[in-house]
């Protein structure tokens, strides 16, 4: 009888915003969720960051897997590659992209690899989709649940005035 390893959660963002085999943007992201399984949050369009003029499609979806962080991370962009994905220029246009911001360990850090995603506080494309399916999420660094930092990203700054 062959001992399973405990499962580990994976949160996985997936990012489109050009065409591919699947479709549309939205297409290729509801064939990257399905191919990855898990619970899916819905999908929600964004404003691109960076010199990109396009929309883009984004979701997470949350993955129990066996795998450690670096065969996690092989198995996603062995995904990547399937769907057409390419090599090139930072925040370009792109048919599949898809990041590991989280997981069940707490924090992790390996040359090529850190869980959490560096910036995944700071993007609402992320924090919306991930805040639909595990708003009490906690991140391992700061402590704070999913919905606090989406609240936090998103409330109304209030404008300092005069000195």
């Amino acid at each position: 009888m062959a001992v399973s390893q405990p499962s580990r959660v994976y949160v996985v963002a997936v990012g489109s915003n050009r065409r591919g085999r699947h479709g549309a943007p939205r297409a290729e992201v509801a064939a990257a969720l399905e191919r990855l399984g898990g619970l899916a949050s819905p999908i929600f369009s964004s404003a691109p960051v960076g010199p990109s003029s396009r929309t883009f499609a984004n979701a997470v979806t949350l993955v129990a897997s066996p795998l450690d962080p670096p065969a996690m991370l092989a198995r996603v962009k062995a995904i990547e590659r399937a769907f057409g994905r390419r090599t090139g220029r930072r925040w370009g246009a792109r048919v599949i992209d898809l990041d590991l911001v989280l997981w069940s360990g707490g924090a992790w850090s390996s040359p090529g690899l850190t869980i959490p995603h560096p910036a995944f506080r700071d993007r609402g494309f992320v924090l919306a989709p991930l805040a639909a399916v595990a708003p009490a999420w906690r991140d391992p660094v700061t402590g704070r649940r999913v919905r606090h930092l989406l609240a936090r990203l998103t409330r109304p700054r209030r404008r300092r005035m005069g000195p």
